[in-house]
């Protein structure tokens, strides 16, 4: 987030119609933090989030809704990015970087009035950015990144038909053959 300071988020998790919060929060809100004095500028929240899911069907998979805001000039707290990931698909750390953006103004006219008023342009419910539909008719400009460190356990997958593991681990490699050159033992 260039030239800001005192960045704070908010969050939620949108999910489909099958998946149930058995544990945790869907949405939060963090501390607020400094940029970092180094030559990074970096903004660190390390605000842990917990939730469990509960599902029999993969349709609507988690999706994480990150929104900064922050205090203008005048003193009014404003949005600073918006930012949308999906929870990963496969257990393990994943770590993510998520792309953060700011909805501009359609005209100049609506710019000027918004800096005005100190009312800067947002969603009303910010879970429409986990859709597709609408969102292609919103004027946006980059603002950062946000990376998001993903720690997926998951559990009776398998038994409801569902390969979750990563393909590079799925597979086990075998030796060809096993003899005094490749390290192994023989057995005569």
């Amino acid at each position: 987030f260039p030239d800001f300071d005192d960045i704070y988020c908010k969050y939620c998790f949108t999910f489909g119609p099958d998946w149930l919060v058995t544990s945790g929060l869907d949405e939060g809100l963090t501390q607020v933090t400094k940029k970092s004095r180094d030559d990074r500028q970096q903004f660190v929240w390390n605000f842990p989030l917990d939730i469990t899911f509960k599902t029999t069907n993969p349709f609507g998979w988690p999706q994480l809704i990150v929104h900064a805001y922050g205090i203008d000039a005048f003193g009014t707290d404003v949005v600073r990015g918006y930012g949308v990931t999906h929870v990963p698909i496969t257990p393990g750390r994943h770590k993510i970087r998520i792309p953060m953006f700011v909805p501009e103004s359609s005209s100049q006219l609506q710019k000027l009035t918004a800096w005005i008023l100190g009312r800067r342009p947002e969603y009303v419910d910010v879970r429409v950015l986990a859709q597709g539909e609408g969102r292609e008719v919103t004027r946006v400009r980059s603002q950062g990144f946000l990376t998001v460190s993903f720690n997926v356990v998951m559990k009776d997958m398998k038994k409801l038909g569902y390969d979750v593991i990563p393909s590079e681990m799925s597979t086990s490699v075998i030796p060809e053959s096993v003899g005094p050159n490749s390290g192994g033992t023989t057995e005569t």
